[in-house]
């Protein structure tokens, strides 16, 4: 028998808000045994820093119906029953349609996103006010197989001394359990392109640093067995999960912010919906400062146009966007037919 409704009182810039949460006692997460209502429960627990990583951005929601070990779907539309005090904005896709996204601007919101089945919160780089030019960079560092958390780390070191060189700050925070996020606010003065650019200059000023350990390389076939600069987190419709969003792994894991002295030491398996709470609770927010750290993009972005001038120019977006301008072919290297220069006599 399902478990009777519940309601939870949520209270924010507008006052005390009540949410109803069905089946509270559904098991989210069958292997540790997490229902909706505890997630519910850690959506209010760290609402504070999970608004600063949400309020006033269009946000996806990854809903899962059934569970982690159910189907998902990405919600950029939002939900039918959307309460009458939640915000959307307009937003313009890759294609030029653009339609309504919601907007998480407080706690409240958040726990009837949970009534949603949502896990993970995949907000945009940008604010409502101005949805077409980000005020953050997102640089995803994921370990290829061979490499692990710890060279991902050892990137992202490397990374945050890059940023520092060109003005911007970094703040890392765990991806699920192998990479790291590094994330950096910038002012919103430059396009999606533009700063899709800039992320591009910095990886391969990263990977020229770091070439055993680094790649810029799209296809997988030519990475090896490094780190990728995943460049196309940087697009229109690209988002990664927010700091403090739990992540559909069998041991409810959190993408948790950590300050980059404990980030050596630290292992993402110990950041989970049960414990994040209280890790929060007893060390404080280690993202706190960064609403405060706005750097300018003009550096990162000198690095893209000297290699423009180099040679080294455009790379692949994703396959449902439209063939961009100065874009390499999208098939795949050891299925290209090769050019007449390069056929054997």
């Amino acid at each position: 028998m399902a478990s009777a409704a519940t309601t939870i009182e949520v209270d924010g810039p507008h006052g005390v808000r009540s949410v109803r949460l069905s089946s509270p006692d559904r098991v989210l997460w069958p292997q540790v045994g997490l229902t909706k209502l505890e997630l519910a429960q850690y959506v209010v627990a760290v609402g504070g820093a999970l608004m600063t990583a949400l309020a006033d951005r269009p946000v996806t929601l990854q809903r899962f119906p059934d569970g982690v070990e159910g189907e998902a779907f990405y919600s950029k539309n939002p939900p039918r029953g959307v309460p009458d005090w939640v915000r959307t904005v307009d937003v313009t896709y890759p294609s030029g349609r653009r339609h309504a996204q919601l907007v998480v601007d407080e706690v409240a919101t958040a726990v009837w996103a949970v009534q949603m089945n949502t896990i993970t919160w995949h907000p945009w780089p940008v604010r409502t006010g101005e949805t077409n030019q980000p005020d953050e960079l997102r640089i995803d560092l994921d370990p290829q197989p061979g490499r692990g958390f710890a060279d991902a780390v050892e990137a992202a070191l490397l990374l945050r001394e890059l940023l520092g060189e060109l003005g911007l700050t970094g703040w890392a925070k765990t991806s699920r359990n192998r990479g790291v996020h590094v994330f950096a606010r910038v002012r919103p003065d430059r396009e999606f392109l533009d700063v899709r650019h800039a992320v591009i200059g910095i990886g391969r000023e990263l990977e020229r640093r770091a070439p055993s350990l680094v790649t810029m390389a799209w296809w997988k076939e030519e990475r090896g067995e490094k780190v990728f600069v995943d460049f196309n987190q940087s697009n229109r419709d690209r988002t990664i999960a927010s700091a403090y969003s739990p992540r559909p792994l069998p041991h409810a894991p959190v993408s948790m912010p950590v300050s980059w002295a404990s980030l050596p030491d630290v292992d993402p398996a110990q950041f989970t919906v049960r414990t994040a709470p209280g890790m929060l609770a007893a060390d404080g927010d280690p993202w706190a400062g960064i609403d405060a750290a706005v750097g300018d993009l003009g550096a990162a972005h000198a690095l893209w146009e000297t290699d423009v001038e180099r040679g080294l120019g455009e790379l692949a977006f994703p396959p449902d966007y439209p063939k961009m301008p100065g874009e390499p072919s999208r098939v795949q290297p050891s299925r290209a037919r090769p050019t007449a220069d390069e056929t054997p006599a």
